[in-house]
């Protein structure tokens, strides 16, 4: 993404900023872990980011918000509320009880699995997938195929930011799916 971004004024990219903290080293070496719990604590900037992403969806009707195991829930349900859909979350390996679909993944520093319930969606939903921060593209991407493997259609990945140095847009976009991130860093 190049240029301002048309779902934020200057002003309002501004407040997300001034909340964000970079925790250098973290979860290991190397990597530069962006702290966004500061968005959620100020009402303020929560709903800066609920408002962006809602824009981001403009005239598109969604049934459900899927929102990604464990910062994706507090945006996902409350961008849920404001649409009038429902909220399913997709969780970390062990978390759901009953039947699964699950999706191993590469992250950025690591390996892990992602679950949803096998009856959380099915054929003719229509969903916006919500998490905080697009890095490499592998959580977000094992998101698509559990709710593609749901029947589900897959409207949109909203992100509050996306690291492009890391290249997870294009993973996304290879899975023909529109991506909005409101900050990129």
């Amino acid at each position: 993404m190049s240029g301002p971004n048309p779902l934020l004024t200057a002003s309002g990219e501004a407040i997300l900023r001034s909340r964000i903290r970079v925790i250098e080293d973290w979860p290991q070496a190397g990597v530069a872990f962006q702290d966004l719990t500061g968005l959620m604590a100020d009402p303020v900037s929560f709903a800066l980011v609920i408002d962006a992403m809602s824009e981001a969806l403009g005239a598109e009707q969604i049934d459900d918000v899927a929102g990604i195991d464990a910062r994706g829930f507090p945006y996902g349900a409350v961008l849920a509320r404001a649409r009038g859909a429902g909220f399913v979350t997709l969780r970390k390996p062990g978390k759901l009880p009953g039947a699964v679909h699950s999706v191993d993944y590469a992250l950025e520093y690591g390996a892990t699995a992602l679950e949803i319930h096998t009856h959380a969606l099915g054929p003719g939903r229509r969903v916006a997938l919500v998490d905080d921060v697009l890095a490499t593209g592998g959580t977000a991407a094992a998101g698509v195929d559990l709710i593609r493997r749901t029947g589900a259609e897959v409207i949109a990945v909203l992100l509050v930011m996306e690291i492009p140095a890391l290249g997870g847009r294009a993973v996304l976009e290879a899975l023909g799916v529109n991506v909005h991130a409101l900050l990129v860093s």
